[in-house]
């Protein structure tokens, strides 16, 4: 078995050498031709093949984590992939985790032109890299973001690589799960990650410049500048899933994926999550509180439309002609206008009202109740209607929201994750799955290919469709 991860190893070598520049960049908005609902695939190489029966491929691809519009060039995107080739540990193993069939990838940002012709070319690959200028990899981070979840290889063993060189092994303290992408017309970008979470900022080259996260003694972290400590209770992979900035390029503006385990994990499973706001130049921070139509669904995107109005995915992790029960693969627009900041440092929220309270570590309280506790208290009936009802009772009010695009009803969409999101004109989105690098857990501590209900492996798709209501 070390001698096929090694095999492996030596396969996503040769990918990286691959994914360099195949030329310049560059194609006149007249050549641009986008394609339809029917959609496109995007090019992928095969980087090893699993020691499994059917000999499961690992594709890069891998890239749907998150879609960005290049800044400057028409008909060009950025497409990045998360912490790479993984799959959940099977029910019952101890200590759980995840299991890295390729520990060594490198997430990295794939930018694409699309041809006269529709079809999707790739034309550069950024790998990720540190402050120092190494490559990073996806594997957890052990201080500044733990999530608990032991990472092992292919034949059962904890991983054993030391990235960072600081002789913890198996994990990396710059390893990154990314999952929301900004592309800046300086070149650089920030990236959302799932692990502590972090927004990191990275130059044109893919070498980290600085990041924000929730620990205060992290020393990456600039003075001042630190995000709301109780996003650090976020539950594993449901993280900063989406991450915007607003257009005059000073407020940041990220996306929880889920409902925080905020104090901890015994709040479970609920519909209401937070949208975080940071602004580049003070520091300043605010929250919003997004209610989902149910529990359990994941926000995988966000993007700016203006300074106050966004649009976001809401989806399930079903795959339509193949789950049971309803399939949820929904655009929404929202607006923070009217919703409520409801982070600590809101105090006129706070003033006079006896109910209201803060932590340092668990943000604002409601009678010593965290507001994940509040709504998880008011019972599940009607979607949690009563939690929100006392939130509305103390004048917490969530963001508005419309629904933009359905893509099951109107595309029988038929991938589980919708997670890339581009805004190309106000009748026009372009919708990108996540494939996970074509590979599924098997529910037995191994992995296999993913595939859709035809019977097809997975693959990234770029579909360009038209939303209900025009988006500007």
């Amino acid at each position: 078995m070390k001698k096929t991860i090694a095999l492996l190893t030596s396969a996503l070598a040769l990918g990286l050498a691959g994914c360099g520049s195949l030329g310049p960049a560059g194609s006149p908005a007249s050549n641009v031709r986008y394609p339809g609902p029917e959609g496109t695939r995007l090019p992928y190489t095969v980087m090893g093949k699993l020691p499994n029966a059917e000999g499961s491929e690992i594709r890069l691809g891998g890239v749907g984590s998150a879609l960005a519009p290049h800044p400057t060039l028409p008909g060009h995107f950025y497409a990045m992939s998360d912490r790479g080739p993984n799959a959940a540990t099977e029910a019952g193993r101890k200590p759980s985790g995840i299991i890295f069939p390729m520990p060594a990838y490198n997430p990295r940002i794939h930018l694409y032109r699309l041809s006269n012709s529709g079809a999707v070319e790739l034309v550069d690959s950024i790998v990720l890299k540190d402050p120092k200028g190494r490559p990073v990899t996806g594997l957890p981070n052990k201080n500044y973001g733990a999530t608990g979840e032991t990472p092992y290889a292919m034949d059962g063993s904890v991983v054993t690589l030391d990235p960072d060189g600081d002789g913890v092994t198996g994990y990396d303290e710059s390893g990154i799960d990314s999952e929301g992408l900004v592309a800046l017309k300086d070149g650089s970008f920030w990236v959302s990650d799932e692990y502590g979470p972090h927004m990191v900022h990275f130059d044109a080259s893919g070498r980290e410049i600085e990041r924000i996260n929730p620990f205060a003694a992290d020393a990456r972290n600039k003075p001042g500048r630190t995000l709301p400590a109780e996003l650090a209770t976020r539950w594993p992979n449901r993280g900063m899933e989406g991450l915007a900035i607003t257009p005059d390029g000073k407020t940041l503006v990220g996306l929880m994926q889920s409902n925080l385990h905020n104090p901890n994990k015994a709040v479970g499973s609920i519909n209401l999550t937070r949208i975080v706001t940071v602004h580049l130049d003070t520091g300043a921070t605010a929250q919003y509180l997004y209610r989902q139509d149910a529990a359990g669904l994941a926000n995988s995107e966000i993007v700016a439309l203006s300074a106050t109005r966004f649009l976001v995915i809401e989806r399930d992790t079903k795959f339509f002609g193949l789950s049971a029960g309803q399939v949820r693969k929904n655009v929404y627009r929202l607006d923070l206008t009217g919703a409520t900041n409801v982070d600590r440092s809101n105090v006129q929220l706070q003033y006079g009202n006896t109910a209201l309270s803060s932590s340092a570590a668990h943000g604002l309280l409601v009678n010593g109740k965290t507001l994940e506790q509040l709504v998880k208290d008011g019972g599940a009936a009607d979607n949690f209607a009563a939690g929100w009802a006392q939130l509305a009772a103390l004048g917490m009010r969530p963001v508005n929201k419309t629904l933009v695009y359905d893509a099951v009803a109107s595309l029988k969409y038929p991938h589980d994750k919708l997670e890339g999101l581009w805004v190309i004109d106000s009748q026009r989105l372009g919708l990108l799955n996540d494939d996970d690098f074509t590979l599924a857990p098997d529910g037995k501590g191994g992995v296999e290919q993913k595939k859709l209900h035809d019977g097809q492996v997975d693959r990234n798709m770029l579909y360009v469709v038209q939303p209900l209501i025009p988006l500007f």
